[in-house]
């Protein structure tokens, strides 16, 4: 009867099981990490798609968590407040129109609210009179942390109300306005008249390569089988034998 004989080299047997154990628990990772993903992406579509909370609500459930939910607020925009956040889009260079909201029973203290964008032609607003909202308001939207300048990021233009972040503390701070909370909520698609800003800009997109990753992983972890399995067979180490 043949039998296979097996001589493995002891050195090259011990690297071989600490790489092939590393190859596979890196795939393995990568699979957990697709199961948020897909958990992850599946709540966000739960929370954009649900009803909207009220701030109350959304500030129990705490910024972190209350994030991508829709979120009601009723109260008036200080549009003599708005400010401009350059914006690049894969069509053309626009402002996202960035409002204090001055939230009803909240003492004074506004949410920032991203209305959506404009054209650069449109930045002076009385080129888009209808747009400048007055009075009461109800405004449902994305609720959404604010952001911070990054280490390349232009300083705003303070005098012409231009920004480069949607820094929400930030923009308060140099108009001295109070806010209930860190956070930008963005308009959702309702027109506004006139039809500007166009709100409803809310981008979700969540990069998935991890199945991609963990087939890499496991796949070199294969060929590294391969190889270890050559070698023995090319240095007569692995073989039938009658």
């Amino acid at each position: 009867m043949r039998r296979l004989y097996f001589r493995p080299v002891p050195s090259l047997t011990a690297l071989f099981a600490v790489m092939l154990a590393l190859l596979i628990g890196l795939g393995v990772w990568q699979i957990q990490r697709l199961h948020w993903k897909l958990a992850l992406i599946h709540t966000v579509h739960d929370h954009m798609t649900g009803p909207a909370l009220s701030l109350r609500q959304a500030l129990a459930m705490g910024i972190a968590r209350a994030q991508y939910h829709r979120v009601a607020l009723v109260g008036h925009f200080e549009n003599s407040k708005e400010v401009y956040v350059y914006t690049v889009t894969a069509e053309q260079p626009v402002y996202h129109v960035l409002t204090p909201l001055i939230v009803e029973g909240e003492g004074g203290r506004a949410i920032m609210v991203d209305r959506g964008y404009i054209p650069l032609a449109l930045k002076n607003p009385s080129t888009r009179f209808a747009g400048e909202l007055k009075g009461t308001v109800r405004i449902v939207g994305i609720w959404r942390h604010s952001y911070r300048p990054g280490l390349f990021t232009p300083a705003p233009e303070v005098k012409s109300r231009e920004w480069f972040v949607r820094d929400a503390q930030g923009i308060a701070r140099a108009d001295g306005v109070k806010l209930v909370a860190p956070v930008l909520l963005e308009a959702d698609a309702t027109p506004n008249p006139g039809g500007w800003p166009k709100g409803g800009q809310t981008i979700v997109h969540f990069h998935n390569d991890h199945l991609g990753y963990a087939i890499t992983w496991f796949a070199l972890a294969l060929g590294l089988l391969g190889v270890y399995v050559l070698y023995h067979l090319n240095q007569g180490r692995l073989e039938w034998r009658d």
